[in-house]
């Protein structure tokens, strides 16, 4: 027997759809509560770990203070002596780490000049040190 779409036999077909809409709100809740939500700041800054595998490096240390100056082993040098400083070091240990301490107070072009310093004189892993 053929069935005819212009047939009076209504036979009511209907979707139950509470299940389905169960599953989606535990699926919901399940997201909500597995979501870690983590503040980006939009840019990737290599922060040194001072604690731990840096320090254990004997890493080389540049300070710039407030007042511009760049101070290594408590001495004050110019960027051009830091590109000599972080070669000589680099020849004896080459996988040295060098780690700029810069002063929030200090020019954000003396602490590049530090870096690039660095740079200059063959460091691959350069790290500018910042507070969390």
């Amino acid at each position: 027997m053929r069935r005819s779409l212009a047939s009076d036999d209504s036979d009511d077909v209907q979707i139950d759809l509470s299940p389905m809409i169960d599953c989606v709100f535990i699926l919901l809740i399940f997201f909500i509560v597995t979501t870690v939500f983590v503040e980006e700041t939009g840019v990737t800054v290599n922060k040194p770990d001072i604690g731990g595998e840096a320090l254990d490096k004997n890493s080389i240390l540049i300070a710039v203070t407030n007042d511009n100056k760049i101070i290594y082993d408590s001495k004050a040098v110019s960027s051009g002596e830091i590109r000599q400083i972080v070669k000589d070091i680099l020849e004896e240990s080459p996988d040295t780490p060098v780690i700029i301490q810069g002063d929030e107070g200090a020019k954000h072009g003396v602490v590049q000049e530090v870096h690039q310093a660095a740079k200059d004189g063959g460091s691959g892993q350069v790290s500018i040190s910042t507070k969390l």
